[in-house]
């Protein structure tokens, strides 16, 4: 399948909030066991006003993946060198476009002169992140009750985990 990987943009909010919203109720079902509560407080703060706010900012780099007139994949890099979001529609899962947004955001963090990334991945995600290269860190409960795993990946040589990116209540994405 063909993907254009762009940055998002403000009018980029409502499909965005599409994909998260879709990815995370119906892919990431081993995270959240369909407890209504737990999935209520994840989604809680995934709506087009706060993606908005989230494209707008201007410590956040955020780009899409898209297939035809759709928006398939979002993803987001903040200022600290957290992969802060990485989804895709369940129909996009799986045909390359999840690799090429992760490996844009490694680009661009490298080009911001970041040494390593890090990130909280699901259950459900933790075999994507692993095939590419990224290490685990320990584990991390989310303030939404889903026990995350702290993921780092080094971008230059030498590059070591900053045990202070555990304690980070990072979540807000």
């Amino acid at each position: 399948m063909s993907f254009e990987i762009r940055p998002a943009v403000p009018p980029d909010a409502a499909a965005a909030c599409q994909v998260l919203r879709r990815s995370i109720a119906e892919c990431c079902a081993l995270d959240h066991r369909n407890d209504p509560a737990i999935l209520a407080a994840w989604l809680g703060n995934k709506h087009p006003a706060m993606v908005r706010s989230w494209f707008e900012s201007p410590t956040n780099y955020s780009l899409v993946a898209v297939q035809g007139d759709e928006v398939v994949g979002v993803s987001l890099l903040t200022g600290a060198g957290k992969l802060a979001l990485c989804y895709l529609l369940p129909e996009a899962q799986r045909q390359g476009a999840g690799t090429v947004l992760l490996r844009r955001m490694e680009e661009r963090a490298l080009a911001s002169g970041m040494k390593a990334l890090y990130l909280h991945s699901t259950v459900t995600a933790e075999g994507f992140f692993e095939a590419a290269g990224y290490r685990r860190d320990g584990n991390v409960r989310s303030p939404y009750g889903v026990d995350t795993v702290l993921f780092w990946k080094p971008l230059v040589q030498g590059a070591q985990p900053d045990g202070r990116k555990r304690f980070c209540n990072c979540n807000s994405a």
